[in-house]
């Protein structure tokens, strides 16, 4: 029989942690002593979600012992409508200050009930009817104790709009900037009202006398929750009773609502309340300053006289378009940012909001800076909004598109942690939680509607998140401010540019180029002359120039770029590509950024550029086309020089192929080995051809079959980019001919083979090794098969039988391999398996080559060969176990690394969690070696410790442009440790 469901006896499960939550929720009539109630399942579920469960519980309890009577119908309702439950437990949850308005007014909770809300176009007669007794309007106290209620009453309905989706996610989350607009709306209705109870208790309309210009977020309909209005006024007629009524409005509406601020008029707080128009006109002609202009962006008339607002704004807007052609403009509006940003103290820079590094304030200033410079002559810019202008500046190409929309996303998220802090306590804050303060982080990541993801609570993916959009934010806001004048530089002629070098320097070191005077002669080398090559070049260099800034080597990029340029300056369709396809573009700047093989191949591959905009040109073929076409190629050239050369090329082209995929991450770790391997085993049978015709021209005849056997990471088809082929060469007489005649016939075409691919090229490397032969460098070359079957009988070592673990038909007579690969099984393969003696050997060989091969001053820790967890500890384990296991298990029988330890899963010779952590120890120090090598241009089988190939490497593993690399090696050491505890079991205890 199945065993019952047991029932949830503890209010734990639903999230509260008040020891009085149990009694609560008895009282509430939502608990018995059997557990939850079943009717009440779902809202308990509900109250789960809250960003505050024991605070939404405590509030709906006050509610229900204020109002006994109306409780009955809000059980009854919350249990049955889910618009009402999401609206009212997600305000309960979240904002104190809103609970205890539904507390001291219970009949409120009516206002979150209907279908919708109360539209935004009725707030003006909402307000209005509030502070008016049916006949005239209030006055005094209890106009502004009705206009707060009000006021109160509709921003109650915006926070819940807003956070319904917290509880309720099938109820849709509210845009931003909707809720950012009805804020605005609310805030100008308030202003309205106000104006309307000054008009009364002054005695004169402000019709004809005062007009109210609303600035800064008002004016750009992106209010906060609790935020000061800024406004300016402007007069008419009679100014000492335009400046009564400008006091009344400051003092009713600041009393009632928030405070009227209007600290950004002329001279500031020691200027007059209210001017004239013509006393504005010449302020601003004559003493304002830049930033004045900046804030006048956002000006815009919202009460009193309407046509006297709509004059101002007719004023002020030439002025501040031509604010761009002021002398030091974009020096000043830096100058006020750093300003900004001094006074926010040192110990609250990186919590800041609003004001720190990486907060809205960057956002702002960068958008403003490009408005006031593009929108002179663009009237599409001349939005006082923030995220309108910037999309605005997305689409008129201005700002890219990926930075227009990751600017947007990371504004967003800020002001909606905010606008979450700003609503629990219903007051003015900008400051992120300490990292420490664990409630107040569960607290606001709830209310944010954020959740744990992959493991992670939700406290550590709302602070990494937050970390990771302050960086994004400053580090497009140091990009965006140098932009307009990083165009100019690159389009403007050589004479001119030189005339500005300093100050075009600056910006290409603010965009992160750590040689700016250099990156000018490369600017200057690829537009100069008036040849059409020069002028795509003007058009594509302010692109790159701005993608090569994301990349880890933006210097090292350009030079790339200038090479590459320079090299294939006579091909007709490289410019043409690069101009046509922004995908080729893109991702030629983050390889030339990123790595320093790949400029060294595409200069001498340069079909692949026409590749990079297609991810399936990119990694569709596959291995076994590759190698059929690369021996097809090699074969019809007439001899053995030629047919070296034709695989060089074609293994260029693919190595060139496989490292752009592989950096793009397009490929995964298993994939480019195959393919390395496969077209390095391609050049090897070509070249073994030719050597052998060759040869066999000299001689009069083939004296011998020859076989390359595959040994190590080529035999485990797992080779890398600088990896060595390791083989051994078997012969064996064709009839007639003596062993000894056969052996002279086939050392010399495995000699052949050796000197022609290991000549000097521009190309990696192409280094045939067979040390792995018996007796090393000191035996012969080439041994006949039953040469090898003597040693390996007589003399073979245990390391001899697990190097030929690996041993593989590479090339050559596929016959005579295949009767090489059954006389080496019984080695391998050992009936019974290792002894003792033997295992202790293995262990203690291993220890030894840990110890004398590792480099002196290496980190065994990142170390991705002998280190801790690295390749060298996995394998050994595999081998190990293939080793002792194989003549039973025939699962072990092969090559490869992660195909052998998947095997010791199955036969019960080690636990999943170990056997994968292991693979995935493997895969990723192989494909760190892999990337290294591409990002260093040489082999390498140490990390990068620091620096800008550090940052590569962390890049191509898929960390963000503005993360710490350090966690890329954090990520490493914490993966490999594992690997390296699994090892010390499997290896040495088992």
């Amino acid at each position: 029989m199945a065993e019952r469901a047991r029932p949830v006896t503890s209010a734990a499960r639903y999230g509260f942690t008040d020891r009085a939550a149990r009694e609560t929720l008895d009282a509430v009539g939502w608990w018995t002593r059997h557990g939850p109630e079943p009717e009440a399942l779902e809202l308990l579920s509900a109250l789960a979600r809250t960003p505050d469960p024991d605070l939404a519980l405590l509030t709906l309890d006050r509610i229900r012992n204020a109002d006994e009577v109306a409780w009955p119908e809000i059980d009854r309702r919350l249990r049955s409508d889910r618009r009402l439950r999401g609206r009212l437990l997600s305000v309960l949850g979240c904002s104190t200050v809103l609970g205890d308005l539904l507390v001291s007014e219970p009949e409120r909770w009516r206002r979150l009930a209907g279908a919708s809300l109360t539209p935004v176009r009725d707030y003006d007669a909402q307000l209005l009817d509030a502070v008016s007794d049916g006949e005239s309007l209030l006055t005094g106290p209890a106009a502004v104790q009705a206009l707060r209620s009000a006021y109160r009453g509709l921003l109650l309905e915006i926070a819940a709009a807003d956070l319904a989706c917290v509880v309720e996610p099938d109820l849709g989350r509210a845009r931003l900037d909707d809720i950012t607009r009805a804020l605005t709306a609310l805030a100008e209705a308030a202003l309205r009202a106000g104006l309307a109870v000054a008009e009364h208790e002054v005695g004169h309309a402000a019709d004809g006398t005062l007009a109210v210009i609303a600035m800064g977020k008002c004016g750009a309909r992106e209010l906060n929750y609790v935020s000061d209005v800024d406004v300016v006024f402007v007069g008419a007629g009679d100014i000492p009773v335009a400046t009564r009524l400008a006091a009344s409005l400051m003092r009713i509406v600041g009393q009632a609502c928030f405070e009227v601020d209007a600290g950004l008029r002329p001279e500031g707080k020691s200027g007059a309340l209210v001017r004239s128009l013509d006393s504005h006109e010449t302020y601003y002609k004559r003493w304002a300053r830049t930033w004045e202009f900046q804030a006048l962006l956002k000006a815009r008339p919202v009460a009193g006289d309407v046509e006297l607002g709509v004059d101002y704004a007719e004023l002020v807007a030439p002025m501040v378009w031509a604010a761009a052609e002021r002398e030091d403009f974009v020096a000043d509006v830096r100058r006020m940012r750093r300003r900004v940003e001094r006074h926010v103290p040192a110990e609250l820079v990186e919590r800041e909001l609003k004001l720190g590094r990486g907060g809205l304030r960057d956002v702002e200033f960068a958008v403003q800076l490009l408005q006031l410079v593009h929108g002179r002559a663009d009237t599409t810019l001349r939005s006082p909004s923030t995220v309108d202008a910037l999309e605005a500046l997305g689409a008129g190409g201005y700002v890219g598109r990926a930075d227009a929309a990751e600017l947007r996303e990371s504004y967003e998220f800020l002001r909606t942690v905010e606008h979450r802090l700003q609503l629990r306590g219903l007051r003015r804050t900008h400051l992120f939680p300490k990292l420490d303060d664990a409630e107040e982080l569960r607290w606001l990541a709830r209310a944010s509607g954020v959740r744990p993801s992959r493991g992670r609570p939700e406290i550590e993916v709302l602070t990494a998140e937050f970390r990771r959009h302050a960086r994004r934010v400053r580090r497009l806001h140091e990009k965006l401010f140098y932009r307009p004048l990083l165009e100019a530089v690159s389009k403007v002629p050589t004479a001119a540019l030189r005339l500005t070098t300093q100050q075009a320097a600056s910006r290409l070191a603010a965009l992160g180029y750590l040689a700016p005077d250099g990156a000018l002669r490369h600017i200057d080398a690829l537009t100069s002359g008036v040849s059409r090559r020069a002028a795509i070049q003007e058009t594509l260099l302010p692109v790159l120039l701005d993608l090569l800034a994301d990349t880890p080597d933006p210097d090292g990029g350009l030079l790339s770029y200038r090479r590459v340029s320079e090299a294939l300056a006579d091909t007709p369709w490289y410019l043409r590509v690069l101009r046509d396809e922004a995908a080729v573009v893109e991702r030629l700047a983050f390889l030339l950024g990123t790595s320093k093989l790949v400029p060294d191949l595409l200069v001498r591959a340069p079909e692949v550029l026409q590749r990079l905009g297609d991810a399936d040109a990119l990694t569709g073929r596959a291995p076994e086309e590759v190698a059929r076409s690369l021996r097809a190629a090699a074969g019809r050239q007439p001899g053995m020089d030629a047919t070296v050369v034709a695989a060089r090329s074609l293994r260029r082209h693919e190595l060139l192929r496989v490292a752009c995929a592989d950096l793009l991450g397009l490929l995964d770790v298993s994939t480019v080995c195959v393919a390395l391997s496969s077209v390095w085993t391609a050049v090897l049978q070509a070249a073994l051809v030719a050597a052998v015709r060759k040869r066999a021209e000299e001689t009069g005849g083939e004296r011998a079959r020859i076989v390359v056997i595959g040994m190590g990471r080529l035999g485990g088809e797992e080779l890398g980019y600088g990896s060595d082929a390791d083989v051994l060469f078997v012969c064996e007489p064709v009839d007639g001919v003596e062993d000894s005649e056969a052996v002279r016939f086939a050392t010399a075409v495995a000699e052949s083979v050796r000197s022609a691919l290991g000549a000097p090229s521009q190309d990696p490397a192409l280094s045939v090794d067979a040390d792995l032969r018996p007796e090393g460098r000191n035996g012969p070359l080439v041994r006949t098969l039953e040469s090898y079957r003597a040693y390996y009988t007589r003399w073979g070592e245990v390391w001899e039988r697990q190097a030929l673990l690996r041993a593989r038909v590479v090339a050559g007579d596929a016959e005579l391999g295949e009767r090489f690969i059954e006389m080496v099984n019984p080695l391998r393969y050992p009936d019974g398996g290792l002894d003792s003696a033997k295992v202790r050997e293995i262990r203690r060989i291993k220890a030894r080559v840990e110890k004398e091969r590792i480099p002196r001053g290496a980190d065994p820790t990142t170390h991705t060969k002998l280190g801790r967890g690295g390749l060298a500890d996995v394998e050994w384990t595999a081998q190990l176990m293939q080793l002792r296991y194989a003549s039973e298990l025939r699962g072990l029988r092969t090559t490869s690394t992660p195909a052998a330890l998947r095997t010791l899963v199955d036969a019960g010779l080690a636990e999943r969690d170990d056997v994968d952590a292991l693979i995935r120890s493997w895969e990723l120090a192989t494909r760190a070696r892999n990337v290294t090598m591409l990002v260093k241009g040489k082999p390498s089988d140490q990390l990068p410790a620091s620096g800008r190939e550090l940052a590569a490497v962390a890049r191509v593993f898929g960390h963000a442009a503005d993360d710490d690399p350090g966690e890329f090696l954090d990520t490493y050491r914490r993966v490999t440790r594992r690997a390296h505890a699994v090892v010390q079991r499997l290896f040495y205890e088992s």
